[in-house]
C-alpha cells in the first residue's frame, strides 16, 4: 500500500501542510503563537496571540483557540516557528488517511472545523490538526471511532514499512483520547498520532518527527489536544 513510506510520508505531509495554505475561508499565517479565530473567522488582536493564551480562556464556538498552541510545545521539547491555520475542515487527516479530510469524514454536517498545519526548528517535525463541532455527543462518538479505525488500518504492514503501533488510551476531566506511535521501515519511533474527543468535539493530531523515540511521548501531546478541545 505503502511503497517506500519514507519518501511517501516525506511527499504526502508536505502536501498536506500546502493544503492549509490553500484552503478558501479563513486562513491565518503566523510566526510563533496563533490568533485565536472563532468559527466566524473572527480574530483578537496580536496582543491576546496564543503564546500567552491558557486552556481556561474559551470563546464562544470552535475556532483556533480549541488547537494546540505554540507554548504547548515548550514542555514537549519542540520549538515552533510557524503555524497555517484554516477554519474550513479541509486539511488532510493523518499520513494514513490519504487526502481524506475532517469535512468529507463528517460530510460538511460540522457546526465548525479548524485546522493548524505547526512547523518547528527540528528538522522534519510537523504537527498537523483537525477539529470538528458535531451535533451532539452520539455523533462525536461516531466519528471519533471511525477515525480510530482509519488510524488502525495502517497498524499492520509488513516488516520494513511505516506503520502506527499499538493504541493508547488517555481519559481526562475534559475528554479522551487515543495515541498511536509512528514507526519506521527501521522500527524507530517517530512521532504519532492521536484522535481525541471532547464532548460533541473530535479531533485528529499528528506529530512527523520528534525530539525523542520514546513511544509515550504522544501521551503529553494528545492530553494537551484534549484539554484544548474542551476549552
Amino acid at each position: 500500500m505503502f511503497g517506500n513510506q519514507a519518501a511517501w510520508k516525506h511527499s504526502h505531509r508536505s502536501l498536506i501542510a500546502g493544503s492549509a495554505a490553500l484552503a478558501g475561508a479563513a486562513v491565518i499565517t503566523v510566526g510563533i503563537g496563533l490568533q485565536p479565530a472563532t468559527a466566524s473567522g473572527d480574530t483578537r488582536s496580536p496582543s491576546h496571540s496564543a503564546v500567552t493564551r491558557t486552556a481556561g480562556l474559551a470563546e464562544p464556538g470552535l475556532g483556533s483557540s480549541n488547537l494546540v498552541q505554540s507554548d504547548d510545545f515548550f514542555q514537549q521539547g519542540l520549538s515552533a516557528v510557524g503555524a497555517t491555520v484554516e477554519l474550513a475542515g479541509t486539511q488532510g487527516l493523518s499520513a494514513c488517511s490519504g487526502e481524506e479530510t475532517m469535512r468529507v469524514l463528517t460530510k460538511g454536517k460540522a457546526a465548525a472545523y479548524a485546522d493548524v498545519a505547526w512547523t518547528f526548528d527540528t528538522d522534519g517535525s510537523l504537527l498537523n490538526e483537525s477539529v470538528a463541532d458535531l451535533s451532539s455527543d452520539k455523533s462525536a462518538a461516531s466519528y471519533e471511532k471511525q477515525l480510530n479505525d482509519l488510524v488502525r488500518d495502517c497498524q499492520h504492514e509488513p516488516a520494513g514499512h511505516w506503520h502506527y503501533g499499538p493504541g493508547q488510551a488517555l481519559t481526562l476531566a475534559g475528554g479522551e483520547g487515543h495515541w498511536y506511535p509512528s514507526v519506521n521501515g527501521d522500527g524507530a519511533v517517530t512521532g504519532g498520532v492521536a484522535v481525541v474527543r471532547s464532548g460533541q468535539r473530535i479531533g485528529i493530531v499528528e506529530l512527523v518527527g520528534a525530539p525523542s523515540n520514546d513511544p509515550g511521548y504522544m501521551k503529553g501531546i494528545t492530553a494537551i489536544a484534549v484539554n484544548r478541545l474542551a476549552s
